[in-house]
């Protein structure tokens, strides 16, 4: 068996190599941007492709080309099950409530006057987002009935920008000022205020619907938990400073005792459901009770390398250092 991965530095590709290298696994690395990338996988019985999405390239078929290299009968990382809602917050609320998952109550309008009824009859604050985007991108609070109908007006007329340059520059700002930046970074942040990414230009203006989530207060926080492959591990994120959002935040906490074990079930349980690979739930608390906010089958390397360890699927805790994307290839080899 050889496996196809296609690289990119930064990505979970990295640690495939090194484990495929380490563990003489047979391999070769692909290009899927090539016209010929089928004829490339002739040879293999997989391809594993850590594709993002805010590339532009890689939300223009990343997905197409990985679906068909499953009817070509490979093994593919990620699979459909993993991978079809990723990036897709309206896709996951269908998803999520077809298996009765716990999320977050969502709601979703494709008609300017049933959405403005709603915002009439409903109350606030309410969370807005767009149905792409990480680390707290496309996300804001609505605290108003009145910023709620601005808000359906622009969807239902101008729509929104995929990057917000000014939104952006600020979260560069707010990082640098913490020395979790540098000020070039800062910089480039200031000149995407004028000048948009090439993604935002590749992907349009997003209308034509709108989505909000209950606002779920009292939380300083939010939980992620990550199943790879019927095990899971966990890491806290702080919400940011006089905000709500905690993903992309920076502030992250590690200690088991931070984590409750009715989520981690939560987790392994609709992972299961879902026939999935890998996911990554965030969850916040309503009392004791956690919700689901949105999944993503994809992560940062290096903000999980400090975990403590990791539950198997019986909920049994397996103490000491883990690298997840090791047993990613390790599915593969099944």
């Amino acid at each position: 068996m050889k496996i196809a991965i296609h690289h990119t530095r930064g990505s979970f590709s990295d640690r495939w190599i090194a484990y495929c290298e380490r563990q003489q696994i047979p391999f070769k690395i692909v290009n899927c941007y090539r016209n010929d990338i089928i004829q490339q996988l002739d040879d293999c019985s997989a391809l594993m492709w850590h594709y993002h999405h805010a590339h532009p390239k890689d939300t223009l078929f990343a997905k197409q080309l990985m679906y068909s290299a499953a009817a070509m009968g490979k093994k593919i990382f990620p699979d459909f099950n993993t991978a079809w809602h990723f990036d897709d917050k309206v896709g996951q609320k269908y998803l999520l409530e077809a298996v009765h998952a716990p999320l977050v109550p969502s709601f979703v309008f494709y008609d300017k006057k049933e959405a403005l009824d709603w915002v009439n009859h409903t109350g606030f604050p309410k969370v807005f987002k767009l149905r792409s985007g990480a680390s707290s991108a496309n996300v804001s609070l609505a605290k108003t009935k009145e910023e709620a109908t601005n808000l359906v007006n622009k969807a239902f007329g101008e729509g929104f920008t995929q990057y917000n340059g000014w939104t952006n520059f600020k979260e560069r700002l707010r990082k640098y000022r913490k020395g979790k930046t540098t000020l070039f970074d800062v910089s480039k942040g200031a000149v995407r205020i004028f000048h948009p990414t090439e993604f935002s230009k590749v992907a349009g203006r997003e209308k034509g619907y709108i989505y909000f989530q209950e606002f779920i207060p009292n939380n300083d926080s939010d939980i992620r938990i990550i199943v790879v492959d019927e095990k899971a591990f966990a890491i806290k994120r702080m919400v940011r400073e006089n905000d709500f959002r905690a993903s992309g935040g920076g502030t992250i906490l590690y200690d088991k005792v931070l984590f409750d074990t009715e989520a981690v079930k939560i987790a392994l349980d609709v992972t299961r459901k879902l026939k999935a690979q890998c996911l990554a739930f965030d969850f916040v608390y309503l009392g004791k009770e956690p919700l689901i906010v949105e999944i993503s089958y994809g992560y940062a390397n290096e903000a999980y390398d400090p975990v403590q360890g990791y539950w198997d699927k019986d909920l049994n805790w397996h103490e000491g250092p883990l690298i997840s994307q090791n047993w990613m290839v390790d599915m593969m080899m099944k």
